[in-house]
């Protein structure tokens, strides 16, 4: 079966079983998926299983706390709570396991 573009990414054994972090991404973009057309469409799959699919719309900055396995909450950041008296009263508590997370969301 052809592939859909030449320039389609090579995906290994390591990106599919483990969190991707930020120097991933940006070696991916860099290297990868340098070839892509520019408007090539960023898609995010609901779950693991892929069941269902949205475009990626926009992030931010937060800290992530796994809850259990690979699934968690959100946090907001030390710097967004300083200045925010209303969000540090919905945020009483931040999980000491909380790290520094860029957050991802689909448009739909």
């Amino acid at each position: 079966m052809p592939s859909s573009s030449p320039a389609e990414p090579k995906q290994t054994t390591a990106q599919l079983d483990q969190p991707l972090t930020l120097d991933v991404l940006r070696y991916l973009v860099r290297n990868d998926w340098s070839r892509l057309p520019g408007k090539t469409l960023v898609v995010l799959c609901r779950d693991a299983s892929g069941n269902g699919y949205s475009p990626f719309s926009t992030y931010s900055q937060h800290r992530y706390s796994p809850v259990y396995g690979l699934h968690g909450d959100v946090y907001p950041l030390e710097s967004a709570l300083a200045k925010d008296k209303e969000l540090r009263e919905l945020y009483p508590e931040i999980p000491d396991d909380a790290v520094a997370a860029l957050v991802l969301f689909p448009l739909g």
